[in-house]
Parts: C-alpha cells; sequence; structure tokens
C-alpha cells in the first residue's frame, strides 16, 4: 500500500485506544486496570535489563582471570569488537525474525544462548581447561559472539514486549541495564575477595552469573502469567475480528475520490483523513445474500472481496454494497491504484521505498543531527578507553585487582550518572554537543596512565580511579540525554525513526571506539611479561669479606634486583646467599 494510506492508517488507529481499553475493561470485568501491586513488576523488569547484559558483562569484568591466562595477548579488546560487531548483525536479524518468531520464542532464545554458553565456559575452558592455549583463546571469542547474538535477539525483544506496557517499565529495562555493570562487578570482587585460588574464585563467579540468569528467565516466565501484563499486552496483539484495528478501509461517501497527503504538514494538521474511514466487517453472509453473490458472478463481476463498496457513477455520493446491473463499478483500491496511473502498483516497489525511506531519513536527521553527533561522540570516547585501555593500567600495588577495581569504579558511575540524566534541565543543542566532545580530553589523559609501558606518564593508583570515576559518570549522563531529547525535537509520527537514527549512531560511535582502542594499545608499545619487574643492578663480585647478608645487602641493592612481591626481611642469610648465585 501506498504510505500516504499508511499514515492516515496509523493516524486514525491512534483514536481507538480508549475504546480498545474499555472494551478489553468489559471482558475481563475489571472497572480500572490491574495495579502493579509492590512494583513487582517493575522490580521483574528491571531484573530483565540485567538478564541480558549480564552475560557480556562476565566475559571484560573477569579481565583479570583472562589476561593470567592469555598474558601478553589484546583478549579484552578483540571480546569488546566481536561483542559490538554480532550485535549490529543481530540487530538486523532481530528486524527479520519479528515476523517470524514470537515475542516469547525470541527472549527464551536468548535466555538458553546465554546460560548453555557460560555453562561451557566455567566447565570447560576455566574449570578443565579442555583446550588448548590457542583454541581456548578462541573458543572465548566465539563464546562470545554466541552471547552476543542471542542477547541483542533478546535486548531488542524486550523493548518491543514494554512497550505495549505502560512507559514507565521501558525505563526500567533501561535502568536494569546500567544495573548490570554494577552487580557483576559487585560479584567480581567479593569472589576475588574470599577465594584465593584464581581459577576456583572465577568458576564461582561465572556459576553465580549462570544462576542470575536462571533466576531471571524464572521471574520472565512468571511475569508472562500475571494478570497486569497479560491485560496489557492482550490490549495490544490480540484484537478481535471485531477489533476496531481490523476494521476496514472503505470509500466515505461525503470526500471525494483521492487521497489527502499525510507529508503535507498543512492538510495534516487540518484533521481530514480523504476518502479513508473504518468499518466493521459485514456479518456472515446467508443464503440470500450468497445466491445473489453467485448471480453477480455469472454477470461478470468481481465479488471475491464481501466488504468491497462501489460507487456509481449516476449517483456519485451513494455507496451501494453490491452494484446494480450493467453499471461501471469502482472498488476502493482500484481508486487507490488507478489516480497514481496504471503503472503503478498497489505493492510499494523495492526502489521507491528505499527512496521514500532515505528521504524521510534525512528530513528527522536535520533536525536531530546535534543529538546523533553527541550520543555517538559519547560512546566513542567510552569505547576508546573501556573496557581495552582500563584493564592495561599496572599496579604494581594492587596486582591483578587493579582492572576489576577501575571497572567496577565506572560501572558505579555510569549507574549514577543515567540516574543524573532523568533529573529535568534545560539542555540546548551547543551545551549537549560541546560538553559531549569535551570528553575526548579523558583520552590522552587515561593513555598517559597506561604508557609508556613500565613507567607511565601519570603513576599512582589515584588518577586512575579519578578519570575512570569521570569517565562513567559523564557517559551515564551524555549517553541518555540524547536519547531522551531527540524523540521531543521531532512529530510524533517521527519518533520511532528518530530512535532508529539514534541507535545507528550510538551504534556507530561504539565500533569507531573499538576501532581506536586498538590504536592506542598499538601505541602503548608490546606488553610486559612481568610489568612489576624493576631494573636488575649489577650483580657486585663476591668476595669471603662480603658473604654475610650484611655484606651482601651493602654491597647490591636487593629490593632492585627482586620483584617487589618479594619480603626480603624474611630470607635468611643462606636463602639470600644461593638465591644471589642463582
Amino acid at each position: 500500500m501506498d504510505e500516504n494510506i499508511s499514515r492516515g492508517y496509523i493516524q486514525l488507529g491512534k483514536s481507538f485506544k480508549t475504546d480498545r481499553l474499555l472494551r478489553r475493561l468489559s471482558e475481563t470485568g475489571h472497572s480500572k486496570p490491574p495495579e502493579d501491586r509492590c512494583h513487582c513488576i517493575y522490580l521483574a523488569l528491571l531484573l530483565a535489563g540485567v538478564g541480558f547484559l549480564l552475560p557480556y558483562n562476565s566475559f571484560i569484568i573477569a579481565v583479570d582471570y583472562f589476561q593470567a591466562r592469555y598474558p601478553g595477548t589484546t583478549i579484552v579488546f578483540d571480546m569488546s569488537l566481536v561483542y559490538i560487531l554480532v550485535a549490529f548483525v543481530a540487530v538486523v536479524i532481530n528486524n527479520l525474525l519479528v515476523e517470524t518468531l514470537t515475542l516469547n520464542v525470541r527472549i527464551t532464545f536468548g535466555y538458553i544462548i546465554s546460560f548453555f554458553t557460560l555453562l561451557f565456559v566455567a566447565v570447560f575452558e576455566i574449570w578443565f581447561e579442555s583446550f588448548t592455549h590457542t583454541t581456548g583463546y578462541h573458543i572465548n571469542l566465539l563464546a562470545v559472539a554466541v552471547v552476543a547474538f542471542g542477547c541483542t535477539v533478546q535486548q531488542s525483544s524486550f523493548y518491543g514486549y514494554t512497550s505495549m506496557l505502560p512507559s514507565r517499565y521501558t525505563q526500567a529495562v533501561m535502568t536494569g541495564e546500567s544495573a548490570a555493570g554494577l552487580l557483576i562487578s559487585t560479584n567480581r570482587i567479593l569472589t576475588k575477595a574470599l577465594l584465593d585460588d584464581e581459577k576456583f574464585n572465577t568458576v564461582l563467579f561465572f556459576c553465580i552469573s549462570i544462576g542470575i540468569v536462571l533466576f531471571c528467565f524464572t521471574i520472565h516466565f512468571v511475569l508472562q502469567r500475571t494478570e497486569f501484563v497479560k491485560f496489557y499486552v492482550s490490549l495490544c496483539s490480540n484484537c478481535t475480528d471485531d477489533d476496531d484495528l481490523t476494521k476496514r478501509i472503505t470509500l466515505e461517501p461525503t470526500e471525494d475520490v483521492g487521497l489527502v497527503d499525510m507529508l503535507d504538514p498543512n492538510e495534516s494538521k487540518s484533521g481530514k483523513y480523504g476518502v479513508l474511514s473504518l468499518r466493521s466487517p459485514p456479518p456472515s453472509p446467508t443464503p440470500d445474500s450468497a445466491f445473489q453473490s453467485t448471480e453477480m458472478l455469472d454477470q461478470g463481476y468481481d465479488v471475491s472481496d464481501d466488504n468491497d463498496v462501489y460507487r456509481t457513477p449516476d449517483d456519485p455520493d451513494a455507496l451501494s454494497p453490491l452494484p446494480p446491473t450493467g453499471v461501471t463499478t469502482y472498488r476502493v483500491h482500484d481508486v487507490v491504484v488507478k489516480m497514481r496511473g496504471t503503472a503503478y502498483t498497489k505493492h510499494i516497489q523495492m526502489w521507491g521505498g528505499i527512496k521514500r525511506g532515505v528521504i524521510a531519513r534525512w528530513q528527522v536527521a536535520r533536525t536531530v543531527w546535534p543529538f546523533m553527533l553527541s550520543i555517538a561522540m559519547a560512546y566513542f570516547v567510552t569505547l576508546c578507553l573501556f573496557p581495552g585501555i582500563e584493564s592495561e593500567i599496572v599496579s604494581c600495588h594492587l596486582g591483578s585487582w587493579m582492572p576489576v577495581i577501575l571497572m567496577a569504579i565506572f560501572n558505579c558511575s555510569d549507574f549514577v550518572g543515567k540516574i543524573l540524566a532523568s533529573v529535568p534541565y534545560e539542555w540546548t543543542k551547543g551545551k549537549l554537543l560541546l560538553l559531549s566532545a569535551s570528553r575526548i580530553i579523558l583520552v590522552p589523559n587515561m593513555a598517559m596512565c597506561a604508557a609508556p609501558r613500565g613507567s607511565p606518564l601519570i603513576p599512582g593508583e589515584g588518577w586512575p580511579m579519578i578519570l575512570s570515576l569521570m569517565l562513567g559518570l559523564s557517559n551515564g549522563v551524555f549517553g541518555s540525554v540524547p536519547m531522551i531529547l531527540a524523540p521531543k525535537m521531532v512529530p510524533d509520527d517521527q519518533k520511532e525513526l528518530t530512535g532508529n537514527i539514534m541507535t545507528l549512531s550510538y551504534s556507530l560511535g561504539l565500533t569507531t571506539g573499538s576501532g581506536v582502542a586498538y590504536l592506542i594499545d598499538y601505541m602503548l608499545g608490546p606488553p610486559l611479561m612481568k610489568p612489576c619487574m624493576m631494573t636488575v643492578s649489577p650483580m657486585p663480585v663476591l668476595s669471603s669479606d662480603n658473604l654475610t647478608t650484611s655484606g651482601v645487602l651493602s654491597e647490591m641493592n636487593v629490593t632492585s634486583y627482586y620483584p617487589l612481591q618479594w619480603n626480603i626481611s624474611t630470607m635468611s642469610s643462606v636463602d639470600v646467599f644461593n638465591t644471589t648465585l642463582s
């Protein structure tokens, strides 16, 4: 059908929401919609947001284990890039699956993929170490790709699911996404602090993540059967034959034969919808009507659609359900097709659809381009540093705790930033764009905390933690505000298109940021196998006069010869002598 008809149909359909609500209330015997008592539905959907981002975060937050298992590699960089690329492909495929698989099937698919992938990695790759070094490396990347596909399909489907509920429940899922990183960071800190065995605490960490995924799936299974969810889902999806959404488009007697162009602002504001109106389908045909239809078919009339309405040339304002004998008739789809000429078919030509889509997106982009650029810059800066460069910052005092703590700080501050983004504030386009672009200063500062390797320009643990806090807080604010404000800049019929364009900008920022992270890592130089090993001093010439402990300690700088974690004061003189000779 022509795009104008679709637009007109959508605008007509808006007025039936209240009617459908009242009808649904009468069918269920409620005087008002079901209530979300104790905010249980809200909390359940918040857990849903946790569930589809937790698997990926489980791989990233276990950075200490993967760096120890694959030293000298870019394992964290590779995981991040693989996830982003596969997620983009999954979004495209999910749009094709919308009409093929049900919403529940797609959501369940994501949970099943996450559960079995995390279980496989925990058992075979971490606990039993069933694969060689190179094979295990690729197995982990493949696991991230599988999780990315399943969770992205699940994530996109969940937003379609919550769109059938009141708007606050979409916000619950978004809050859950932010809480996922905070929750998984807490999980890693606790398991690492309570257990010294790195293999065992990592397996426990993944098992807790698996348990959370299973719990989220159980909550979703129960959620579907609540009266609250069933009421709103049936309100949107279970339209009966006599529902207003299935009413047919027919000719209106008082209108001209033509379509009002809904793209014309003057006509769209006038409230006219041309020849379009809605009516309920007619009752089942009686034997008399069936006989009459058979007689008309014998006379050469097309009565294949029992909802066709005809206009006679003798009386253009009169409509007849069945045409008189010998009179030229016009059906509604004939009018729509022929007003564009015989070459125009009722199916949209592919090139015409693409052309109209590009024009529509260009028009929207001209309005919201500052917000598109803001969100792209925000995620570009974030992905330049997180999680890759943050995982390369070394602390000889904190050891393997350093990347875990930095990522926990980022996730916590990002969660706070997303909460702050919901606080009302008069953001102008220029201010938002300027502040979002100014985050670029964090890139060289964070890089100097890791470069050059072994002796960074900004040493210590304090500055990296402060910069990670600033990165997360600003990402939470400037990664959310543009997405919130952009739909408010366009008419209602362009809000969904605006969301798609903003998502594209968001994905572009993620992808380019991940690519630049590789460049920054290359500029840092080759990774050090033992970055906390200090420079070795020349070994002194030993004689019989200085073979005592005090003599050795006076002749050489022992603390510069041994790694920092060795406690020289607890070594006996014999141990020092033997170690020195070796």
